[in-house]
């Protein structure tokens, strides 16, 4: 499959430092970093590389010495009383780092005020040559992709400000592929790959995101057809957070190997698929749960839906 990022909270425990470290460990070429500590993610460590010169220029060193790029750089969150001014560091920050995306999550109630900041975050983004890319997530108050649309659309900068399409965020804010692979040219910025149920409760949405997602071919998102939805190029990452492994003991190269593995799997071709065996599709999925120690196999559909029958 394509060039794919690790996301911080995949491996939630880790510092910037670490998660580099991890990332080039699974063969990943960028990542997706939380550039502070956020008191909603208790199991993240903590650390500081707004004000700590030294320990950025470890992690630029770290990043260049391991060929890992910063892809997305968080968190930006827009609320009621947020002062846009207020994030000039962090995107000093970010475009030190030399990040791709700043990943922006919108929290305010007030319709006109939520459009007014965002151009402003813009245009503050803009003035560090930082690109901006809209989460839309349930539980905020930009909830869904035909909402993410018209905010972006309004900046008027395409390419430049556009969307961040999480997949478990597509399917619980009831959007589907097909909206997704209809959104306007340059819109489209970033994907996130994640799996789940075909439905939770509301209440358990915000739990979902942050610490209980599936590994890729555990749950019922179509997966392959994301991929398909999403613009040819489009950067992606791995954002699967399992806090319960964490708190297991799971060590971080496990848990992230196993998401990376199992994503990639799903895209691996399997030659001859028609006359393979039963037992040749099983083996496939052990290899998968050998990986993933613990885990179910994924769903053998999926593996035959990527079969190379020649």
């Amino acid at each position: 499959m394509q060039r794919l990022a690790l996301d911080h909270i995949t491996a939630i425990d880790t510092t910037p430092v670490q998660l580099t470290e991890a990332a080039r460990a699974a063969g990943c070429d960028g990542m997706c970093l939380f550039m502070e500590p956020m008191d909603v993610l208790p199991l993240m460590p903590k650390f500081e590389i707004y004000d700590d010169l030294a320990a950025r220029r470890d992690l630029k060193a770290r990043m260049h010495d391991l060929g890992v790029v910063l892809d997305l750089a968080y968190p930006f969150t827009l609320a009621g009383r947020t002062e846009v001014a207020g994030f000039a560091k962090a995107l000093e920050c970010a475009a030190d780092l030399g990040a791709g995306l700043v990943n922006v999550l919108i929290y305010d109630r007030d319709p006109a005020r939520r459009q007014e900041n965002f151009a402003a975050f813009c245009d503050l983004a803009r003035g560090q040559d930082l690109r901006v890319a809209l989460e839309f997530y349930p539980v905020s108050q930009v909830r869904s992709l035909a909402e993410a649309l018209a905010l972006v659309v309004s900046v008027g900068r395409p390419g430049e400000v556009g969307i961040n399409a999480d997949l478990l965020h597509l399917m619980r804010s009831g959007g589907t592929l097909e909206e997704l692979a209809a959104a306007p040219s340059r819109t489209i910025l970033y994907g996130q790959y994640a799996d789940g149920p075909a439905n939770r409760f509301e209440a358990e949405l915000d739990f979902e995101a942050s610490s209980d997602r599936l590994i890729p071919g555990q749950g019922s998102f179509d997966i392959a057809g994301f991929a398909r939805a999403l613009p040819p190029g489009c950067p992606v990452s791995i954002e699967v957070p399992r806090n319960a492994a964490v708190l297991a003991g799971v060590p971080v190269s496990e848990r992230v190997n196993c998401a990376v593995s199992s994503l990639r799997a799903l895209f691996q071709p399997v030659r001859n698929c028609a006359s393979s065996s039963a037992l040749s599709l099983k083996a496939a999925a052990l290899t998968l749960s050998v990986t993933c120690s613990g885990l179910e196999p994924p769903k053998i559909g999926i593996v035959w839906l990527v079969c190379d029958a020649r």
